[in-house]
């Protein structure tokens, strides 16, 4: 329940300072070009706050935290009185009405310069992309990668964590093969080629690595219990966190691995499971608790281990003083524009599939594990929904900005405005497929959930 609780506050705060932005640009180029704003609001219904400034401009945080608008004196849908003829929207050049109107998607690309410029000036604690596995007849291993390789470059992007290579390994999806090189022995590069033509990748099931058959190194889990969960069959039964797993029914157990596998073996039986704690043994009787799977039940106890140590230099910290802060975030932030847009091409030839759009659960989801992990996370987060934002802003749909954009480019290339008629047609059709999109990506998160 606290988990629900604090991705719900994390997303509203996240959804907050991302709408504030979008409009804010939208506000901000509006004022410039002396048009009147009469309302700035975030969120919609039911204002819960309101304060009037010396222009008029009435600004609002409303009951429904899903959005916000920017409204604007418009003579196409208020009466204007003679003396605020020029400051209406619709009586601006243009030139005018595309700056106030590409604005909001333009200060959603500069925001995420900015939180990525603050994420690396603070430092983001990342692990080299070395591997620790690969699976056997997997497309990893008939390219020829080996365990101990550390991946340097995917294509033709460098990768310096394993975040990189995922986003590097997802732009390929509908390649026919990617050229990956990789540092073996410490010094020696070689250049490997995926064959992807037959890759099938459900990013619902599994992540991209693990569907090529690259299994990241992490080291190896010790006996030693760290976290036991919450009203688990180990809590009820008296196991503490720093106990150490030595057997259990009388048999020694080997690994963390072969303890996980049997227990998951017995769902519902009584084990006794023997642990050394303070320098003693004891026995203790646990009953395994049942959870319901796709391959039917498995049993779980409930309990997470500690890790050996990680070899020293696999993890680092991007951090950098502002010049290099300032440079690694604009290039981020151009390599997650382009990915959007790949992304978005390849939902349209096919090459990624509709199942795998994201609504406002998955958001909330991932909001609140950034929001956990730290500052850092948090604004790597931001910057992500926040290019995302902007790109789908700029799709030349009606209701969007970028259908916005598209009549004025019509406007600006014949010298008169698309007709009323037309643009009602438009945002009728632009609606009813925005709301079929979203409609589209929040079952798609409760197929995820369910």
């Amino acid at each position: 329940m606290f988990s629900f609780f604090w991705s719900l506050a994390a997303f509203i705060v996240a959804l907050g300072i991302l709408v504030a932005v979008h409009e804010w640009g939208h506000f901000y180029i509006a004022r410039r070009c002396g048009v009147k704003v009469e309302r700035f609001s975030i969120g919609f219904g039911k204002p819960l706050w309101r304060r009037t400034d010396r222009h008029g401009t009435e600004f609002v945080v409303a009951a429904i935290p899903l959005g916000g608008y920017v409204r604007m004196l418009d003579g196409r849908v208020d009466e204007v009185p003679p003396e605020l003829q020029d400051q209406a929207f619709n009586n601006k050049p243009v030139g005018q009405r595309m700056a106030i109107i590409a604005a909001g998607p333009g200060v959603n690309f500069l925001f995420a310069i900015f939180a990525l410029f603050v994420m690396y000036l603070v430092g983001l604690q990342t692990v080299k992309p070395v591997v620790g596995d690969v699976t056997e007849q997997a497309i990893a291993a008939n390219a020829g990668m080996q365990a101990g390789d550390e991946i340097i470059q995917v294509g033709s992007r460098e990768t310096a964590d394993w975040e990189a290579v995922n986003m590097e390994l997802v732009s390929q999806i509908g390649s026919d093969s990617a050229r990956v090189i990789v540092q073996r022995n410490g010094s020696q590069q070689e250049s490997l080629t995926l064959s992807l033509s037959n890759w099938n990748f459900d990013p619902d099931k599994e992540s991209a690595l693990n569907s090529l058959g690259i299994v990241p190194f992490r080291p190896q889990p010790t006996l030693e219990i760290a976290y036991i969960g919450e009203g688990s069959p180990a809590e009820s039964a008296g196991i503490q966190v720093g106990d150490t797993i030595l057997a259990l029914n009388d048999v020694d157990v080997a690994s963390w691995q072969s303890l996980v596998d049997t227990i998951t073996d017995m769902p519902g039986e009584t084990v006794t499971i023997t642990v050394l704690r303070d320098g003693q043994e004891q026995r203790i009787n646990a009953t395994i608790a049942r959870r319901d799977t796709p391959e039917g039940q498995n049993g779980y106890l409930g309990v997470s281990p500690n890790s050996e140590p990680w070899p020293e230099g696999y993890v680092f910290t991007h951090q950098y003083g502002p010049i290099d802060a300032m440079a690694n975030a604009m290039d981020k932030t151009w390599r997650l524009m382009t990915l959007s847009v790949e992304m978005l091409g390849k939902l349209i030839t096919g090459d990624v599939s509709v199942k795998n759009l994201s609504g406002p659960i998955s958001i909330a989801q991932g909001a609140g594990i950034s929001a956990g992990y730290g500052l850092a996370y948090f604004l790597s987060f931001l910057a992500l929904i926040s290019v995302n934002l902007g790109i789908i802003n700029l799709i030349p749909l009606p209701m969007l900005d970028g259908g916005h954009l598209m009549y004025f480019i019509i406007e600006w290339i014949t010298g008169k405005p698309v007709s009323e008629a037309t643009q009602e047609w438009g945002f009728r059709i632009g609606g009813a497929l925005l709301f079929m999109i979203m409609g589209l990506a929040i079952v798609n998160d409760i197929a995820r959930i369910v």
